[in-house]
């Protein structure tokens, strides 16, 4: 019965695909929140720099799992008061669990992306964008064709850590009722009488996540570093 976790191991299966859901969707959320983040940090308007920094000092400075507390009932009564302004009655509004942890997820890691790329973005050799301007590209073709294709490569490493983190961090994602991997470990640990054989597993699916992301990011800087490495 150890062996297929009490009939509960297509439950754990389960979990484990809403935290790989979690994670591809967090990702692209958070990759955009970043670039925003140090485009800001960088930018020659005081009010953008000053809006950037205080982003990132309020969000690294609170508890990740205090965010998701705030986004899952604030957002609910934020949205719901909306709801009531624009329709004149009383609404009840509910925001899935799901999105509330992508929400504060993005939020978190976003503000560590914002420094990663803020340092790729100090990275590039501030000669080749002079050298872009002084042959007439424009911003965009600048970003496009100079920053763009470096960005990724001196980004990557951090990236990495940060998916790493992200990995762990859809764990606290149980505490507003998703189920994902620790949530299913929690209810059939709770139910089965087995704590030690379900968190057990539970270890092993997160360390097989992180390890085949390790992996696909390793290879990812390979081929961004292609020529690099042999100059």
């Amino acid at each position: 019965m150890m062996f297929d976790l009490y009939g509960r191991g297509w439950q754990m299966l389960d979990g484990g695909i809403v935290t790989i859901q979690l994670c591809l969707t967090v990702l692209p959320f958070m990759i955009v929140i970043g670039l925003l983040g140090a485009s800001a940090k960088l930018s020659r308007f005081k009010a953008l720099r000053v809006i950037g920094e205080s982003y990132t000092v309020i969000i690294r400075g609170i508890p990740e799992l205090l965010v998701i507390l705030l986004i899952y009932f604030g957002g609910t009564i934020a949205v719901q008061n909306i709801a009531e302004m624009i329709s004149g009655a009383e609404t009840r509004v509910d925001i899935p669990a799901f999105w509330s942890g992508v929400a504060a997820l993005a939020l978190v890691q976003g503000a560590f992306a914002s420094e990663v790329f803020r340092a790729a973005m100090l990275a590039i050799p501030k000669g080749q964008i002079e050298a872009a301007i002084a042959t007439g590209m424009t911003p965009t073709q600048i970003f496009r064709r100079i920053k763009l294709p470096q960005l990724w490569r001196f980004a990557l490493p951090g990236l990495n850590n940060l998916f790493q983190v992200l990995i762990k961090d859809t764990a606290l994602i149980s505490v507003v009722g998703v189920e994902e991997i620790l949530r299913k470990a929690a209810v059939g640990a709770g139910t089965e009488k087995a704590p030690f054989t379900f968190y057990l597993v539970a270890m092993l699916m997160f360390l097989a996540f992180t390890t085949v992301s390790l992996f696909a990011f390793n290879r990812l800087e390979k081929r961004a570093s292609r020529g690099i490495a042999r100059a």
